[in-house]
């Protein structure tokens, strides 16, 4: 019989959207020649927990591949090879700021310490956005950034509810609506009839050219390159929507408000995970949380009533508190262990999703009781194809930058750059 070959970009069709297909053996061509061989590509994505960490819970004392798991960190036995755990990496805080505005703001970011925005804050692009330069050319969303924030008051900025930026002042802002995130991956039939905006007013836009001066004519040329880049991200969503039914997908039917806490991140997670799989991007976020909110929060099956995780970071040396902090510590780390196991489930060519994805839990504060910065909590799962070496734990010096990780993370993505932030060099368990 003869075999049925599909390029990598085969999609399915009907009712005039398309859907993107997953990596399927059928494109991988002759598995006798290597040559033949499609590599899968790398994914990068964050999981990212507010306020910090209990650290006497966390820290670990031994290192290598030996090493004796933390309480907090008991749920990574079952995925412990597919784990790198790192200690010691730093973000130096710049005084005068708030804390936790700065610890989700600039986790990402690959400023230096004095390279200060407006708002005073080291914030610039992020690395996630640096990546997605690149990553995102092949895919039709260049990244996804995604919140669990439950919270309706809206009392905070954007700097507590977003780690993602393009740049000083522009927020990748973050969703927090499953259907509304399922409807912008999956349903598309608001475009399909849909001619170019831009191709309409270039005429006059070329008539308006002559009239203007040199600067001002780069700048609408600026202009009008982003909204065709914006189109193009539209077209390539309808030209890439048909496989998504092999992958089954349901759409969420329960609003964000009326989920429960652990419900609420698996739904987003899964959302992201099927972004992951079906190439839709190679880059995204997700925050289980907002930073500082002090408004009460359910999280059913641990708490028998609604917390107040920001102000319970400010009362560990009542052992009490410290002893719930730690229990959502936990529950943290079992929201991340589950998304793991699914991207692990996910085959891929000889491999997993998970095998061909870096897939890191970290905070931007070490302690929400001091707001200090350093001994971030950093984990990563997943080899990012083969360049990721994990199943250790790895101590590093201290005052090591964790800049030096978003450097090494951005190489393994392909992205060669040459500094971020205060980064002075690279991390050796990442190739």
């Amino acid at each position: 019989m003869k075999k049925n070959r599909l390029s990598r970009r085969a999609v399915l069709r009907g009712s005039g959207v398309t859907i993107a297909l997953p990596l399927l053996e059928a494109m991988q061509g002759n598995r006798t020649h290597a040559s033949a061989m499609i590599p899968a590509p790398r994914r990068l994505a964050f999981f990212y927990i507010p306020n910090g960490v209990v650290q006497s819970a966390w820290n670990m004392n031994e290192v290598g591949r030996d090493y004796q798991l933390s309480p907090t960190l008991q749920p990574i036995e079952s995925v412990r090879e597919e784990i790198l755990v790192l200690s010691n990496l730093d973000r130096i805080k710049v005084a005068g700021t708030d804390g936790h505005a700065q610890a989700s703001t600039c986790w990402l970011s690959s400023a230096a310490p004095d390279e200060l925005s407006p708002a005073g804050y080291p914030l610039k692009r992020t690395i996630d956005q640096i990546v997605a330069d690149s990553a995102g050319r092949e895919t039709s969303f260049r990244s996804l950034e995604l919140s669990c924030n439950p919270y309706e008051d809206n009392r905070e900025s954007i700097y507590f509810d977003n780690i993602s930026w393009f740049g000083h002042g522009h927020v990748a802002r973050s969703m927090r609506d499953p259907i509304e995130v399922f409807n912008r991956l999956f349903r598309v039939e608001e475009y399909t009839n849909s001619t170019s905006v831009l191709d309409l007013v270039m005429e006059d836009a070329r008539s308006l050219g002559v009239k203007l001066s040199a600067q001002d004519r780069h700048k609408l040329a600026e202009y009008t390159e982003a909204v065709r880049t914006v189109e193009k991200q539209i077209t390539r969503v309808r030209q890439r929507q048909h496989d998504i039914a092999k992958l089954n997908p349901t759409t969420p039917i329960k609003a964000w408000q009326a989920m429960r806490r652990d419900e609420f991140i698996q739904v987003m997670g899964d959302l992201m995970i099927l972004a992951l799989q079906s190439d839709l991007t190679r880059v995204a976020t997700l925050m289980t949380g907002p930073e500082r909110w002090g408004s009460p929060l359910n999280v059913e099956g641990w708490f028998e009533k609604p917390i107040q995780h920001h102000s319970w970071t400010h009362g560990q040396h009542n052992a009490e508190i410290r002893k719930q902090l730690e229990r959502l510590d936990l529950f943290h780390i079992e929201q991340f262990v589950q998304l793991v196991k699914k991207m692990r489930d996910i085959k891929e060519g000889d491999g997993t999703l998970l095998d061909n994805t870096a897939f890191m839990l970290g905070s931007g504060l070490s302690s929400g009781e001091h707001h200090v910065c350093n001994n971030l909590p950093s984990v990563i799962a997943g080899r990012c194809g083969g360049a990721i070496k994990t199943g250790q734990h790895v101590r590093y010096a201290e005052g090591t930058p964790i800049a030096n990780l978003w450097r090494s993370l951005a190489m393994a993505m392909g992205v060669n750059v040459r500094r971020v932030g205060d980064s002075t060099g690279l991390i050796s368990e990442i190739s």
